[in-house]
């Protein structure tokens, strides 16, 4: 080949090598570039929901799950204790446009008003045991509570006796109870006719010591519990700030259970419930103490006893 041969066919090799260079670049960096935009959307705060199908495949190549999904649904269930006596917050409470749970009282004045009330808006009802305190006076434990000095055929009577008052209960929880939800003794009789029942049992965690989930595990029902109570303190900007935080509990794990009151703290509870359910639309559902248990510890109720409260 003469010189001119010999430069001819390196500049068309040079040519070549440079389109198949730049070609070779456009691809690692364009694809890169398009990771990092799909990356930085979801690094930025913008709610997952709002990222497209799409844009999540450009990024990783798979399709990831979307909160449609079930596993990415976000739940809170919200708990409001002390309904059966025409407490303050009672009505406001019923007019939630969301599907909350009450937890009404037995052998009150309103306990089957508000139950059916309750019922009736789709909400789940659930009988708040009145339970014996470790403090705490008696005159708050209201009728019919379970104490310590109670005989094994006494607990059950009562439990019994309890389901039965309040109207389309699908669950029990424990009003005060601190001295005897850490009792194995009793918490097993109340947990046996819970169960013979078709209930179950949400420990409102009164006692850090309690001994009602690892009853409940042995007896193959759902080691229900709160977690986070609203309104220890009766101001707005502390139960808001409460919600907050059961909030951010539901993001990140998934679910949240949370513990609220009529009476005292009422209408301040209320008035933040209405409001976080309005601000938080979209971000969490909100959903009945019966939903989780379905859904997260997968039970149904099956039960062995008639259940006269209908």
């Amino acid at each position: 080949m003469n010189k001119a041969g010999r430069k001819g066919w390196s500049c068309t090799w040079k040519f070549k090598m440079s389109v198949v260079l730049t070609g070779t670049i456009f691809m690692v960096y364009g694809f890169g570039f398009s990771a990092s935009s799909a990356e930085s959307q979801i690094r930025s705060g913008q709610p997952e929901q709002m990222l497209t199908e799409q844009t999540i495949i450009q990024a990783s190549g798979q399709i990831s799950p979307t909160p449609a999904d079930k596993s990415q649904r976000k739940r809170m269930a919200i708990i409001i204790d002390d309904a059966g006596n025409d407490m303050k917050g009672t009505s406001e409470i019923l007019a939630t446009p969301v599907k909350l749970t009450l937890a009404v009282m037995p052998f009150l004045p309103t306990t089957k008003k508000d139950a059916i009330a309750a019922h009736e808006k789709g909400m789940d009802v659930i009988v708040h045991m009145p339970m014996e305190p470790k403090k705490g006076r008696p005159e708050w434990l209201g009728p019919g509570a379970i104490t310590t000095n109670l005989t094994d055929e006494e607990v059950r009577d009562r439990v019994e006796k309890a389901i039965d008052e309040v109207p389309y209960a699908v669950g029990m929880n424990n009003h005060m109870g601190s001295k005897i939800t850490s009792d194995k003794r009793i918490m097993s009789i109340v947990l046996d006719v819970c169960q013979e029942r078709g209930l179950f049992f949400v420990d409102s965690r009164t006692n850090f010591r309690s001994v009602v989930g690892e009853l409940a595990i042995t007896k193959n029902m759902p080691p229900v519990g709160n977690d986070i109570f609203l309104d220890d303190h009766n101001s707005k900007q502390q139960i808001r700030k409460q919600m907050d935080l059961a909030a951010q509990r539901a993001l990140d794990k998934d679910v949240c259970v949370v513990i609220g009151h009529v009476g005292h703290t009422g209408l301040n509870t209320s008035a933040v419930v209405h409001e976080s359910v309005s601000r938080l639309k979209g971000q969490i559902e909100f959903v009945g103490i019966s939903d989780l248990v379905r859904d997260v510890w997968h039970w149904q109720a099956e039960p062995k006893l008639p259940t006269d409260n209908k």
